[in-house]
């Protein structure tokens, strides 16, 4: 839906509608201070592939997946507000909570220079996307369930809005599409949350008790089931606040999360069918790329795995001290400094 809506609404100017976003930095902005609004990566994604079925380019759509991961983190952080009451507490669940921040930061450190200059991700998932939905015998093609239960509900949409003038049909079916993201993975998650919430700590603590790998592949697992790193990456602040669970011992469930909440963009680009399925599953196969890559080599790396920790636990150390300075933090890494650099983008 907004594929359609946004081929409908911007017709062949999709590139020039985007083209403040050309700055890297800039689409890494738009995608840190989206997804910290709405919460959720795994909407935002869906939305970006999306926009690529609808004409935006992929280069331009890189940082802002990017971007979607830092967005994310906001969600346990602000979760671990919930034990400021307790000093120890706070102090555990604040650092559980902001290691994902600082993971996801480091990783954009790394990777988006390097993307800027060489374009990796996107020549190796290009690559990737062209073999899946070419004719072999893994052909997206083949599988597409997700555009044939789609169709219906989109074709009576379309005629719905095709009665306004354009490019208002677009952006009617536009909005429409987002509310329906929101709508479903709202649903799918409270449901899954009733049935996964419960099993939460019986899974970390099978999976910490087999080591860090069992860890990641447990974190995976679980947010792909419940399709929110948000949430996944929530449900050990409390643990971590109660003292269950250490730092370290938490860290590669995180890293899990990031990797699980890539299937909601691939299932997205899975509905994306013509001339617009390689760019939109390029931008899903990005997505997943880019987290797997970033534990490999972060996690992989003992002075670079050791960096989230040592920032999480330091500055976990002196919000304790000062309630205050976990209120500037939050507000100053996902709202304020996003914002003025914004601006200041804009303007130069």
């Amino acid at each position: 839906m907004i594929g359609s809506g946004f081929k409908s609404a911007t017709g062949s100017q999709a590139k020039e509608l985007f083209a403040f976003a050309t700055n890297p930095f800039l689409g890494l902005i738009v995608g840190t201070v989206a997804t910290a609004l709405i919460q959720s990566s795994s909407t935002v994604t869906s939305i970006i592939v999306g926009l690529v079925a609808g004409g935006l380019p992929v280069t331009t759509a890189v940082p802002m997946v990017m971007g979607a991961n830092i967005g994310t983190s906001i969600t346990n952080t602000l979760v671990s507000l919930g034990h400021i009451g307790d000093k120890t507490e706070f102090k555990r669940a604040f650092a559980a909570a902001t290691i994902h921040d600082f993971f996801n930061l480091l990783s954009v450190v790394i990777f988006l220079p390097v993307e800027i200059i060489f374009h990796p991700l996107e020549k190796i998932a290009y690559f990737l996307a062209q073999n899946l939905v070419g004719g072999g015998s893994l052909s997206v093609k083949d599988l597409n369930f997700v555009k044939a239960a789609t169709k219906p509900v989109v074709g009576l949409f379309k005629t719905i809005t095709h009665i306004l003038p354009a490019p208002f049909d677009g952006i009617a079916l536009i909005i429409l599409g987002i509310a329906m993201i929101f709508l479903t993975i709202s649903f799918i998650g409270k449901l899954l949350k009733v049935l996964m919430v419960g099993r939460a700590k019986d899974i970390l603590h099978t999976a910490i008790g087999k080591g860090p790998i069992a860890g990641i592949a447990a974190g995976t697992f679980m947010t792909v089931l419940v399709q929110s790193s948000s949430t996944t990456t929530s449900l050990m602040v409390p643990l971590a606040g109660a003292g269950l669970f250490g730092l370290a011992q938490i860290y590669p469930f995180t890293l899990g999360a990031n990797i699980g909440t890539c299937i909601t963009a691939l299932l997205a680009a899975t509905a994306v069918s013509g001339a617009e399925a390689v760019p939109a599953l390029e931008i899903a196969m990005v997505h997943l790329l880019y987290n797997v890559l970033g534990v490999v080599i972060i996690y992989g790396i003992p002075f670079l795995c050791r960096l989230p920790i040592v920032s999480a636990e330091t500055l976990a150390a002196v919000a304790s001290e000062g309630k205050a300075i976990a209120f500037a933090y939050i507000i100053g890494v996902f709202f304020v400094i996003p914002g003025i650099l914004l601006g200041v983008t804009v303007l130069l």
